[in-house]
């Protein structure tokens, strides 16, 4: 039955029609189904009025009640024994419509299923299309040519299931006038194509194919001086000389490094594959053709291969054999097995090869470190680099300045300056600039802090466009579980808190606290840590920032302890490197595609190794092709030689599998999956090691002692003695061996793994990002080029093996917001392993995210998502990470005010507008008790919540919850009561460090 149906009590008529058979047209027989009336009106009422938000709601409303009214009908009189033939259901059904005065809709009723069946055939260009002329780029008329139009479409659609040319012919027809430009021709079977993407998934590859033949228009004709068109079996053959004229325009325009010129180009166009073309969805292509692809004047002449094969000789101009390695890394981003990171793709092979993704700073507290940290950021900036600035250090308010006998302002105002070099230097424009500013909670202006991202208040004292986060000890929160005090410090008075961790800093901290007490420290501040961390978790929900990261589990599992400390993470928060003064901590990213390496089976392993392998030598080539804005970073680059590999498409290799998210399956294969990664990019750069010779400062790091990321879980275990620790520390591989052989043979990197949020690389490769889970099954993404319907084609495979794919599924998704949870007809299966996000308790993302952060000597960027916040459970989900031995989280994703667009795409230019500009609280639900997931998960509650805020301007308390262990009583916060929200998913700002 339909989801309305289903929600009725039982009748008389339910009882019978599980009895009841109906005689189709054929003669066979089956079990009366009352939804499949409920899916034939409701797609004659779509084909009338169309599937806008107003009327899907209407629809959904008037079908439950006249398929109501039909199933009573036929069933009042029915018995166990009642066979009904499929013209009288039919008859009937059309009685009601006419009943009910839906005269048009029973007439598209009638007609529906024959419509349904007929093919729309391509016509011949008729007298209208015949007398149409295209103006050319060089502005001449030249007669439509409706036969290339048709192959370059017929082409698009080769090879690919269910999608037909004919409907992206008639579509494409409707826009073609006199006069019209060839871009404008271009467009218009772009966009007839985008239209049927909701229907089918597949039209995605047809919308890139034809992108892809307008930008070899572009391209060729650029080249060529005239306009020149190719098709795509015409372009396969003419790649090689394309190649070159490409690298010769792009080095006479210094665009690409003239040593490109110098690799033997022919070995190099021999391998390039002109088919992989082919493999992009629309979002990727468009996305690489909006912000890579190599242009002058605003004219795109770099195509797909062109571009993976530059970035590709860029990462391999200081190999021996440049030939070879520069095919061997092609090979794997045209695959897209493993994709670099944006910074790589924008400038490997450029004149200006700035490929690092990440740099990480400290602040000194004097004017002169301030004003070099603001020029520091400006021109790391400038080539893509995202930005993780620790201001710690930096004295706070009310604190004394020998130099003027006066009192500082604090760190709040040079944070504003800081946020605004973020906003001028925008990355050329490819993306916005990007920076995020660490406080340590102990630090006098961590209240100040908390606010900057608030939209009330003195906008001087505001940052808008920077993120923040917090970065906390683990004796900040022992307070908490304990309802103890906590002292805020100025840095200036307690200056080696700042490099101490674990239980030295537990100690010193205690002996600081003792001294404020006997009044010889002149600015500190006594708080009820359980009230902070109630603010913390307030301001994270109302503004999404700061975010909650631990300083302990950075560094005492830092490899490098024995150089430096960690003294923040980066933008995203998967970079745990050291930092001072004297050194810039830089990252170099790159990911690899998880998708690409499972089959139905499991976990290709033997790929695996070779990608792995393959994808370590690129990023350690990067630390040596790279060019460097500011001295520091390149000083702490080549002593460390820092790579960060991660992975994405996580969730996608479980739909691979069949795994749910939230299953302890998905959770031991994102231990096992992480586990190969981490052995063979470990094994890599030892290998490298061998090869190259080991990082400058190997000696007396963790490495050299044999102390592989595993095993720093144990140093985690020591320090927290006492506390909750609820880690696994079981493995499957050879760890003893690969041990010895680091020890002995040593390390070519620092560090080796991080997982960041790949949020753009991932659109490229057409897979989910990092290890989110998916979003919705239907949404409109929105980033720099656009809005884009996206539809989880693994959904649709699953739902086609079912019968189940149809028009009125894709209605059913629009209304519910891509969720199948109140679609009847869908198999409680596919629901579990197809879930969103917010029908996933962030229970099992922490758990599979601790399963992970055993093996990675860095960090991940992991977004919590969270439905009907409450103070309880933002608390039970934060306190539950930290005792999961997590090193970081990233963005906290909350429900706001906005949803699918419930409108069909049909006779539009396929430009959505999805994002509502209505406040979430206006539209957020009221607290409730935690639903269960879709695997019936609890939600998790591994301590006593917290005492709620006293705070001034803390959040109303509401309803007391039972506390889950000894402990202080708590108070829920019902955070739909606050003004704002947490970071919104679909917000396209989020993907500016990507």
């Amino acid at each position: 039955m339909s989801t309305e149906a289903a929600q009725r009590p039982p009748s008389t008529a339910d009882t019978a029609a599980t009895t009841v058979r109906v005689i189709r047209r054929d003669g066979a027989v089956s079990p009366f189904d009352a939804s499949k009336i409920s899916v034939a009106m409701t797609k004659a009422f779509l084909a009338v009025e169309g599937g806008d938000a107003a009327a899907s709601s209407r629809i959904h409303h008037l079908v439950a009640d006249l398929t109501g009214q039909v199933e009573s009908s036929l069933l009042r009189h029915a018995g166990p024994d009642t066979a009904l033939h499929i013209e009288q259901i039919q008859d009937l059904v059309e009685l009601v419509l006419m009943r009910g005065e839906h005269h048009k809709v029973a007439r598209a009723y009638v007609l529906y299923r024959d419509e349904r069946a007929k093919a729309r055939q391509v016509a011949a260009p008729t007298k209208a299309e015949a007398s149409i002329n295209v103006r050319a780029a060089d502005g001449v008329l030249r007669p439509l040519d409706w036969g290339r139009v048709a192959h370059v479409v017929g082409e698009a659609v080769a090879g690919l299931d269910d999608v037909a040319a004919e409907p992206v012919l008639t579509e494409a027809r409707r826009n073609l006038y006199d006069g019209i430009t060839a871009d404008e021709l271009a467009l218009a079977q772009i966009m007839a194509a985008r239209t049927l993407v909701e229907q089918e998934p597949n039209y995605s590859y047809v919308s890139a194919r034809l992108l892809l033949d307008k930008l070899r228009g572009e391209a060729l004709t650029y080249l060529a001086g005239s306009p020149t068109l190719a098709s795509q079996n015409e372009m396969a053959h003419r790649y090689g000389g394309y190649f070159r004229d490409y690298l010769t325009r792009a080095i006479e325009l210094e665009l690409v490094d003239p040593e490109l010129a110098t690799f033997d180009l022919g070995r190099i166009t021999a391998a390039i594959m002109p088919e992989r073309d082919l493999d992009f969805g629309f979002l990727g292509l468009q996305t690489l053709y909006d912000r890579y692809f190599q242009h002058h004047d605003g004219v795109r002449f770099e195509l797909p291969q062109a571009f993976f094969m530059r970035v590709a000789m860029g990462l391999a101009i200081r190999e021996d054999d440049r030939e070879s390695r520069a095919i061997e890394f092609y090979e794997l981003l045209s695959s897209f097995h493993f994709m670099a990171s944006t910074p790589t793709l924008f400038n490997s092979g450029t004149t200006r090869p700035q490929l690092s993704s990440c740099f990480l700073t400290t602040v000194d507290d004097d004017l002169d470190s301030i004003f070099q940290a603001y020029k520091n950021n400006a021109l790391l900036a400038k080539y893509s680099g995202g930005l993780g600035n620790d201001w710690t250090p930096v004295r706070g308010l009310g604190a004394h300045i020998k130099g003027t006998n006066g009192q500082s302002q604090g760190v709040v105002p040079f944070l504003k300056i800081a946020n605004d070099t973020a906003v001028a230097v925008n990355q050329g424009g490819k993306r916005k600039g990007a920076a995020c500013a660490y406080l340590e909670t102990w630090h006098v202006d961590i209240e100040e802090f908390l606010d900057l991202r608030k939209n009330t208040g003195d906008d001087r004292r505001r940052t808008h466009d920077m993120n923040t986060a917090n970065w906390v000890p683990d004796e900040f929160l022992r307070r908490v579980e304990s309802d103890a005090s906590w002292t805020l410090f100025s840095p200036n008075e307690v200056p080696d808190l700042h490099d101490l961790y674990g239980n030295a800093f537990a100690e010193r901290y205690r002996e600081y606290e003792a001294a404020a007490e006997r009044g010889e420290i002149k600015v500190s501040r006594r708080v009820r840590a359980v009230d902070l961390w109630r603010r913390m978790l307030t301001m994270l929900f109302e503004t999404g920032h700061p975010w909650i990261t631990f300083k302990d589990p950075c560094n005492l599992r830092s490899p490098q302890q024995h150089v430096g400390v960690v003294h923040s993470s980066n933008l995203c928060t998967e970079i745990t490197l050291n930092t001072d003064a004297e050194e810039v901590a830089v990252c170099n990213l790159g990911s690899v595609n998880l998708l690409k390496h499972v089959t139905p089976d499991g976990l290709d392993t033997e790929r695996l190794e070779r990608t792995v392998g393959t994808a370590v030598r690129m990023l350690d080539n990067v630390i040596d092709i790279n060019f460097y804005t500011i001295p520091e970073a390149s000083r702490s680059n080549l002593r460390h030689r820092p790579v960060g590999l991660g992975l994405m498409g996580f969730q996608d290799a479980l739909f691979e599998l069949g795994l749910p998210l939230s299953s302890d399956a998905a959770v031991t294969f994102a231990d096992t999956s992480m586990e190969h990664i981490s052995y063979y990019a470990i094994t890599a750069s030892s290998a490298l090691a061998a090869e190259r010779g080991r990082y400058e400062s190997f000696e007396g790091s963790l490495w050299s002692k044999g102390i592989l990321p595993i095993d720093s879980m144990q140093l985690l275990i020591d320090a927290r003695s006492g506390d909750a620790l609820d880690v696994d520390t079981s493995s499957t591989l050879d760890w003893d061996t690969l041990r010895e052989t680091v020890r002995t043979q040593g390390m070519r990197n620092s560090n080796v793994m991080a997982i960041a949020p790949t949020a753009t690389i991932s659109n490229i490769c057409g897979v989910g990002q990092s290890i989110e889970p998916l979003f919705q099954n239907l949404f409109v993404k929105s980033n720099m080029s656009g809005d884009f319907t996206v539809i989880n084609p693994h959904l649709v495979t699953s739902l086609k093996e079912h019968g189940l794919w149809d028009e009125v599924m894709v209605s059913d998704l629009k209304y519910f917001d891509g969720s199948l949870g109140q679609i009847d007809r869908v198999p409680a299966d596919l629901k579990a392993l197809y879930a969103t996000a917010f029908e996933v308790e962030s229970k099992w993302l922490v758990d599979a995210a601790s399963r992970r952060q055993k093996w990675i000597d860095q960090a991940q960027s992991l977004n919590l998502y969270i439905d009907s916040p409450s103070g309880r459970k933002l608390d039970e989900l934060y306190r539950y990470a930290w005792h999961k031995g997590l090193k970081t989280t990233y963005y906290l994703r909350a429900r706001s005010a906005t949803h699918v667009e419930k409108s069909t795409l049909r006779g539009t230019d396929g430009k959505l507008n999805a994002v509502s500009a209505t406040p979430a609280a206006a539209a957020a639900p009221p607290a409730a008790a935690p639903a269960p997931t879709a695997s019936g998960s609890p939600s998790p509650s591994p301590t006593a919540a917290v005492p709620a805020a006293t705070a001034p301007d803390a959040v109303p308390p509401a309803t007391p919850p039972v506390a889950e262990r000894p402990g202080p009583k708590a108070e829920d916060v019902d955070f739909t009561a606050t003004d704002g929200a947490a970071c919104r998913i679909d917000d396209p700002d989020c993907e500016a460090c990507q």
